[in-house]
């Protein structure tokens, strides 16, 4: 399965793909039988304002091999921008990483999961293996030092295992920053930094209930469980995001109207 069967929606010269659920999962497995290396990448807000304002996270973003929409925000501004998206083409890790690990069962792909605090990936494993009893998996906490000798031996660990998929959550844009520091030394085809899935998906961190959830208010139920630290990500980062959206547009009006 190559890219260019899914359509490109560009934001703020940021591209992402327009790719539902079933597809992504397809393309992560088959990647696996590529001979390069492949990173899959996902946007949000936070994604879209890091890409405004750093040039080396717009890149990485741009030169990713697949990006898919991980928030309603964006999937509104796309649609603010001429684009023709549904509900279908945004989704959001927890809601599909048993069908990940499902599908990696029946093609024996293996995972290795680098994230969350300790304790956290062990009961991820522990629920992905519940119902995927063949899967081979492995994972490590993500609380280590990202340079030095301690990141060494983590690399240490994931070359042992040789994973298929290097699932990675430190949160934007650390995750990022550290598979463009250690890509060529880590032994696995694909890798796909995934942010926080992992503590939604075992209950560590709550996403709010799913009439909020579905209809593009997660945000307000973090905003309102971790005011402290996402204020400035919520209240500050999703006006700033649609802010730039509308010069953008006006901009463009003025231009074609010269």
């Amino acid at each position: 399965m190559d890219t260019k069967t899914f359509p490109e929606i560009k934001l703020f010269d940021t591209r992402f793909h327009q790719v539902k659920v079933q597809e992504l999962i397809d393309y992560l497995v088959e990647s696996v039988k590529k001979p390069k290396k492949t990173i899959v990448e996902n946007v949000n807000i936070r994604a879209m304002n890091f890409a405004y304002e750093k040039s080396w996270y717009r890149d990485f973003l741009n030169n990713a091999d697949l990006v898919f929409c991980d928030g309603f925000g964006v999937l509104l501004a796309a649609n603010l921008s001429g684009y023709s998206l549904n509900s279908a083409h945004r989704m959001t890790a927890p809601d599909y990483i048993e069908d990940l690990a499902l599908k990696c069962e029946k093609e024996n792909v293996s995972l290795f999961l680098l994230a969350g605090k300790p304790g956290v990936v062990d009961e991820a494993i522990t629920k992905l293996v519940s119902i995927a009893p063949n899967l081979r998996i492995d994972g490590h906490h993500g609380y280590f030092d990202k340079a030095g000798k301690e990141n060494d031996l983590i690399i240490e660990k994931i070359n042992n295992f040789r994973p298929d998929i290097l699932y990675i959550g430190f949160g934007m844009p650390l995750q990022e920053q550290w598979i463009i520091d250690n890509l060529n030394k880590i032994e696995a085809r694909v890798f796909l930094p995934l942010g926080a899935c992992l503590d939604f998906y075992t209950n560590s961190t709550y996403r709010g209930p799913e009439w909020l959830t579905n209809n593009g208010f997660e945000w307000l139920t973090r905003l309102i469980t971790e005011p402290t630290r996402l204020w400035d990500r919520y209240i500050i980062g999703n006006p700033l995001f649609f802010y730039r959206l509308f010069k953008q547009k006006i901009a463009q009006k003025l231009v074609a109207n010269r």
